[in-house]
C-alpha cells in the first residue's frame, strides 16, 4: 500500500522560512519522480516543484528562487524548503509520486498559512 505523509506545515510569517517533508512508503522511492503541489482557497491545484528520480528539478515561476525541492533516497523523503514565503503562498500543500509520468499517488496534504 502506497503512503505519502506530509509534515512541517503551519503558520509562518512573511519573509520567514519553513520546510515541508513527505515520507513515502510502499514504492521504490528512488525510481519515482516526486512533486509538491498546492491548492489555495478557491483555486485549482497547481504544481509548485517537482524532482525526477535522477534529481532534475522544475519549479513554478511564482516560487523560483524562493523554494527548493530536494530528496533523500536513503530516507524515502522529499522536502520543500520555503524561503521568503508570501501571503499568496498560503495553501494546502500536497506531495505526489509518479513513475515516469504515470497517474500519481497523492498525500493528504498539509496546511501552510503565511501571515503576520
Amino acid at each position: 500500500q502506497v503512503q505519502l505523509v506530509e509534515s512541517g506545515g503551519g503558520l509562518v510569517q512573511p519573509g520567514g522560512s519553513l520546510r515541508l517533508s513527505c515520507a513515502a512508503s510502499g514504492i521504490i522511492f528512488s525510481t519515482y519522480a516526486m512533486g509538491w503541489y498546492r491548492r489555495a482557497p478557491g483555486k485549482q491545484r497547481e504544481l509548485v516543484a517537482r524532482i525526477t528520480n535522477l534529481g532534475a528539478t522544475n519549479y513554478a515561476d511564482s516560487v523560483k528562487g524562493r523554494f527548493t525541492i530536494s530528496r533523500d533516497n536513503a530516507k524515502n523523503t522529499v522536502y520543500l524548503k520555503m524561503n521568503s514565503p508570501k501571503p499568496e503562498d498560503t495553501a494546502v500543500y500536497y506531495c505526489s509520486a509518479d513513475y515516469y509520468g504515470s497517474s500519481p499517488y497523492w498525500g493528504r496534504g498539509t496546511q501552510v498559512t503565511v501571515s503576520s
